[in-house]
């Protein structure tokens, strides 16, 4: 089972270092960043000294240009957030959520990858980012002041997670995990339809409104397979073939006239 921490756009080395720490006092090591401020920010002096040990865990870490670049071999997205989001996943305490997202390992039962994507110090998440994930996990605060350092939120979501596998007497997950397309393919896919639909006619792309985040959130709880990601891609390229020969047709028929 793979777990990642997706850090995003992440301005402070400072946190980066004091992320992996968290990670690695929780038995975790798959951190990501996405398109951080500092090219060099793994190796910057403040990073290593605020890792404070956990040098492993930042040269295992890897650097990405875009979001899609993180998403490879995991399936459940869970975002940051400290509101829930119009047209957004359902936001829940972690506890809960991720004791039940966990429930199937307590019994030897596989788990999906997951993700835990955390954003920008200043703006936090974007919204199209939060769209795309299956949860919204949103750390009870004080109502007055509930912005988290980026480097705690690390820790407390790593902490969750880690007590919801059983803490560190749990017995060793089995290697296999659910059959369900990763992150990178249902993107894949909702692009693929976005641009059958435009063709078709049903999408508006000067006013789509919220039909992509709805069918991403289609998507998610549909839970797809590799297979059914394939039927749709079809469906899709189907579309597209139909759209192309209807435009042809209506091309040759003006011309006749």
């Amino acid at each position: 089972m793979t777990t990642r921490f997706i850090l995003i756009e992440t301005s402070h080395p400072g946190n980066v270092g004091a992320a992996a720490r968290a990670l690695k006092v929780m038995g975790f090591d798959d951190l990501v960043l996405v398109a951080p401020r500092w090219p060099n920010v793994l190796r910057r002096k403040e990073t290593i000294e605020r890792a404070s040990g956990a040098t492993d865990v930042l040269e295992r870490a890897r650097i990405v240009p875009t979001l899609d670049a993180a998403l490879d071999g995991v399936q459940h997205l869970c975002a940051t957030v400290m509101v829930a989001r119009d047209f957004g996943p359902p936001t829940c305490a972690p506890r809960p959520y991720l004791e039940a997202l966990a429930a199937p390992s307590r019994s030897g039962g596989a788990l999906p990858g997951v993700a835990f994507l955390f954003g920008s110090e200043r703006y936090g998440m974007k919204n199209e980012d939060v769209y795309r994930c299956h949860v919204g996990l949103s750390i009870p605060t004080n109502p007055g002041f509930g912005s988290l350092n980026l480097a705690a939120a690390v820790q407390l979501i790593a902490y969750e997670w880690r007590l919801a596998l059983g803490g560190f007497g749990a017995p060793a997950q089995p290697a296999t995990v659910a059959d369900r397309a990763d992150a990178q393919a249902v993107a894949g896919v909702l692009s693929h339809w976005e641009q059958a639909l435009v063709e078709i006619g049903f999408l508006d792309p000067a006013a789509p409104k919220k039909l992509m985040p709805r069918l991403n959130q289609l998507f998610n709880r549909a839970q797809l397979t590799p297979e059914e990601v394939h039927i749709l891609r079809g469906i899709a390229r189907s579309m597209q073939k139909r759209a192309a020969a209807q435009a042809t047709g209506a091309a040759t028929g003006s011309a006749a006239e």
